[in-house]
């Protein structure tokens, strides 16, 4: 794993979208780009979530067990809303803009368009931005309506609403996921 690699991609994705989405159709990762670009930037932002919870605080156990809840609240969400977004995103795009994408080339849209989540939640998981957390979210926007412009070949007739709905889909379900874990936990404490 490239760590600098990553983190150039992720800068080139997030100064232009454009350009990247284009590359991305002539030289994409393909399948590998899940194990080389989303997972382990889960893997980070729950560190980021786990390290943060220790800043300005003494370390005790209730402190420990609440920073490993918070981490697996993290990554969970992320996971299963990469997943959620991927899957939804598919019936979404077959039903209601009859366009047929293959499985993979979804999910590599949805992960290069969660980047925006990943830096966010990272940032957050160490300083707590809240505010600034949920306006910085509205540049998913615009990587998702790059992306199904140049990767996905969305007609421009149906490109906004496509875009629209795509990324609320990448915003709200790791947003649905983090809250059903989080009354789960609280449950089964």
């Amino acid at each position: 794993m490239n760590y600098k690699e990553l983190f150039n991609k992720m800068a080139f994705l997030l100064s232009s979208p454009g350009r990247f989405w284009e590359k991305e159709v002539s030289q994409g990762q393909g399948n590998r780009m899940m194990s080389e670009y989303v997972y382990p930037l889960i893997g980070l932002c729950g560190l980021a979530e786990f390290v943060g919870t220790f800043i300005g605080r003494d370390v005790s156990s209730e402190f420990f067990q609440w920073a490993l809840t918070r981490c697996c609240a993290v990554a969970v969400a992320l996971f299963g809303g990469f997943f959620l977004a991927s899957y939804l995103l598919d019936k979404i795009t077959w039903r209601w803009f009859d366009k047929y994408v293959p499985k993979e080339k979804m999910q590599v849209f949805v992960g290069y368009s969660m980047t925006v989540l990943f830096v966010l939640d990272v940032v957050n998981g160490l300083i707590s931005i809240e505010i600034l957390h949920w306006i910085l979210q509205l540049y998913t926007v615009v990587v998702v309506f790059e992306g199904a412009r140049r990767f996905l070949d969305i007609p421009e007739s149906r490109l906004t609403s496509y875009t629209v709905v795509a990324s609320i889909l990448v915003l709200l379900s790791p947003v649905m996921i983090e809250f059903v874990f989080n009354k789960l936990s609280v449950i089964l404490n």
